[in-house]
């Protein structure tokens, strides 16, 4: 198995007036202690669950941090304008001396497009080329760029992000199509947490394959995934509350991502993550579904030591 590594979520949910800044301060100073390699938020702008805005939630944490990493998985970037994305992230990568992630998605033929004043017409190549186009104001003095849906003439984005020659791309995607325009596209391949493990085992291997096709090293693309988990003593409430959580994440009950989560006593967690690891992922996000901090000190005490040395 390769070196792990482990993230931890960024903290979003909260209801109008529930936001503490000190507790939110609190939790990313222990993050640090604890040594969690990096923080992840996620993106939705419309749904039933109370849910901050990524960019800013990362932003928050840049400055109340040193050394933790700072990601998003993932930005649905079709309902992005790329310059105005593009400009945010290399704003971000600067005040946070240099330690952004990028996770991206299509967000697939489901999405309120037309909420966006967009059309979910040709959505793959809108996100395709808006991610040429980001790449260029990151790395190009002067863009000259004509494309199906954006065109710019000379223009420039200053200033740059500080890692060269942009932040890492972690691209989310499933299906066999999306998997391989990740092993082309992406600098890493980041599996959802509504994906089962055995899904997620089947995926890596279509990444695998398709950076082998490529010519690309596998060992110079790593391989995430995001798992769901509550941990608790007791099993059945642990499943209880997962079942809640995830409810409430989705507006609905859930039946296949819940049984895709991870829930129950530490013991149980760590056998789980640990198939998870098997499978393939080389940095595992832990999102906490109830009491983020009191869950974050259980992980790093009860579940990560298991892992690391299974």
């Amino acid at each position: 198995m390769p070196h792990m590594r482990f993230a931890i979520s960024i903290p979003q949910f909260y209801g109008d007036g529930e936001f503490d800044p000190g507790e939110f301060r609190a939790y990313f100073h222990r993050a640090e202690e604890l040594g969690f390699h990096s923080a992840w938020a996620q993106e939705s702008v419309l749904g039933a669950g109370p849910q901050l805005a990524p960019l800013e939630v990362m932003t928050y944490a840049a400055a109340v941090t040193e050394r933790i990493r700072l990601g998003c998985v993932v930005f649905v970037s079709t309902l992005h304008t790329p310059a105005h994305l593009a400009k945010s992230l290399s704003t971000l990568d600067q005040l946070s001396g240099g330690r952004v992630e990028i996770g991206i998605g299509t967000g697939g033929k489901a999405r309120p497009f037309a909420a966006f004043g967009l059309s979910a017409d040709r959505y793959v190549a809108r996100f395709t080329e808006g991610l040429a186009l980001m790449k260029a104001l990151w790395t190009d003095p002067a863009v000259t760029f004509e494309g199906e849906f954006w065109q710019l003439n000379r223009a420039g984005m200053e200033p740059k992000p500080v890692q060269k020659p942009h932040p890492p791309i972690w691209f989310g995607a499933s299906g066999p199509t999306a998997l391989r325009r990740a092993a082309r596209l992406g600098d890493g391949f980041f599996g959802a947490g509504s994906s089962s493990t055995t899904q997620f085992a089947e995926q890596v291997q279509i990444v695998r394959a398709a950076l082998a096709e490529s010519g690309r090293s596998a060992s110079d693309y790593p391989i995430a995934k995001r798992v769901y988990i509550v941990i608790d003593d007791n099993r059945d409430r642990a499943r209880q509350s997962m079942s809640a959580a995830i409810a409430q994440l989705y507006g609905r009950p859930m039946p296949t991502i819940e049984a895709a989560a991870v829930a129950g006593t530490p013991d149980d967690c760590a056998a789980q993550v640990a198939d998870v690891a098997a499978a393939g992922a080389e940095l595992i996000l832990f999102t906490s579904m109830i009491n983020p901090a009191v869950q974050m000190e259980r992980i790093a005490a009860e579940v990560i030591p298991q892992v690391a040395v299974s």
